[in-house]
């Protein structure tokens, strides 16, 4: 065998070398995205489990508290926000209304002594206070998929592949720490109850 032939199969062996180590890291990076749609499909059942709920809540919030416009109202708009939104982004501002509009909710609530008896109320607020919790647990569960496949895509060689094949990073559901907090505390009595 001469000098070429010999390159030319060195040549040809590394190219699919490197050929099957891009395909490789490609089915990774396949692998942790369909993770992290998984995860976000999970996530988006229990927002719409809580839009149900909520619809259900105003219902009977309005028959005790007929007074208390502002209130329902600004439940009312971060819901239909809520629904409205598409993106990650918006979905998550969204939420973060909605958590505090419910808050307020359950707060002046507790002024209405009629409704925390009513037995409907208190369904809707255990079943609000247990979806909530899920929601914070699966929220947690796809920025923790999504940083993963963010970091992948941060080294090397990932970020080179990623580049080639215009693979962009993902944004988590971001909740700030004071309104993780605030997502803890919404359904205080609830809590207190069990």
């Amino acid at each position: 065998m001469d000098s070429s032939a010999i390159s030319g199969l060195v040549f040809f062996l590394f190219g699919a070398a490197v050929f099957v180590y891009g395909l490789v890291l490609y089915s990774g990076l396949v692998r942790l995205r369909n993770q992290n749609d998984r995860a976000w499909a999970s996530l988006e059942v229990l927002l719409k489990q809580r839009h149900d709920n909520i619809a259900n809540l105003l219902e009977v919030a309005r028959v005790f508290m007929p007074d208390e416009h502002p209130t329902l109202s600004a439940v009312t708009e971060a819901y239909t926000a809520s629904v409205g939104a598409v993106t990650i982004r918006q979905k998550a501002a969204a939420d973060l209304e909605l958590a505090s509009a419910l808050y307020r909710l359950f707060v002046v609530a507790e002024n209405y002594p009629q409704l925390k008896a009513d037995e409907k109320f208190l369904v809707l607020q255990n079943r609000m206070a247990e979806i909530e919790e899920r929601i914070d647990e699966r929220r947690k569960s796809f920025n923790d998929d999504v940083a993963a496949y963010n970091a992948r895509l941060g080294q090397i060689p990932d970020v080179i592949l990623g580049s080639i094949m215009d693979i962009k990073p993902r944004e988590m559901f971001k909740v700030s720490e004071k309104d993780r907090r605030l997502g803890n505390e919404i359904l205080p009595a609830t809590r207190q109850r069990e």
